[in-house]
């Protein structure tokens, strides 16, 4: 535990300023992490002989990422063509040889999928209106609701809630992921509405309803990345990071956190 707040803290010097001043230094920050995620996502499937396109697994995330982050217009072209890339790749390993062809492109199309074009979602949140404000309600509402969740189940799990996929998740812990969620939630929302620049814009009725969307919902990110692991004979995505294990592992709920952010901001905030 402690060697993980630790990292947690270094985590926090660097990534708080390149998420205040956002632009390229949220990109790099971001980009480190995703693109991070998405080698550590080709490297699962080789482990089990699956082969998905390293350079067109991690090089298209990192377009994606740019085209998200500065030309959104560029966007959705630029995801088309890395699937077509990968598709015309994999073509080519077929008649090399590569009898499972087929199944590695599906695999090099969830990595973009999945860690790219979902993963971008972390951009669009930032770049909305005073987005460093609303990451700044969004992900620590995830993050409290994930602490909350190991806090209480390590301590008081007993029912197990997915034992094939994790063990060690608990309903005693998901139950603490919705209620920490909601609190951080509403929480933050009240603190930015009073002292910081949502002042009208939101309440923290609505941001407690935020939070427990997340906190009821982001767990599913966690038990995602489970199942690649299990399927890898992984423990963890890899150990880069002391104490929290890789990028993937680092990220997984956020993906779902900065999708189900964005969406409610844009359907009923903003």
């Amino acid at each position: 535990m402690r060697r993980r707040v630790i990292t947690a803290l270094g985590l926090a010097l660097i990534g708080l300023p390149a998420i205040l001043l956002g632009g390229i230094y949220y990109l790099l920050l971001m980009g480190v992490f995703i693109t991070g995620a998405a080698l550590e996502y080709v490297h699962m499937f080789r482990s089990v002989k699956f082969e998905p396109q390293l350079q067109i697994t991690v090089g298209g995330t990192a377009l994606i990422l740019v085209a998200r982050m500065f030309f959104p217009e560029a966007a959705m072209p630029v995801f088309a063509a890395t699937i077509l890339a990968a598709l015309a790749y994999h073509l080519i390993s077929y008649e090399r040889g590569r009898d499972k062809a087929a199944l590695d492109f599906g695999a090099t199309v969830g990595g973009l999928v999945y860690i790219g074009w979902v993963g971008a979602y972390l951009l669009d949140l930032r770049n909305l209106p005073d987005g460093g404000w609303w990451f700044m309600l969004v992900m620590p509402s995830v993050w409290l609701a994930d602490s909350g969740a190991y806090s209480i189940g390590s301590a008081y799990g007993k029912h197990k809630m997915a034992p094939r996929l994790s063990p060690k998740k608990s309903w005693e812990g998901y139950a603490a992921s919705v209620f920490t969620g909601a609190i951080g939630g509403a929480f933050f929302a009240y603190a930015y509405a009073n002292f910081g620049n949502l002042a009208g814009v939101i309440t923290p009725l609505q941001g407690g309803l935020l939070g427990l969307i997340l906190g009821a919902l982001t767990p599913l990110g966690d038990l995602g990345e489970s199942m690649f692991k299990r399927q890898s004979g992984l423990k963890d995505s890899s150990d880069i990071i002391p104490g929290h294990g890789g990028f993937f592992d680092r990220i997984d709920s956020w993906l779902w956190g900065a999708v189900i952010g964005y969406y409610f901001l844009i359907w009923f905030i903003l």
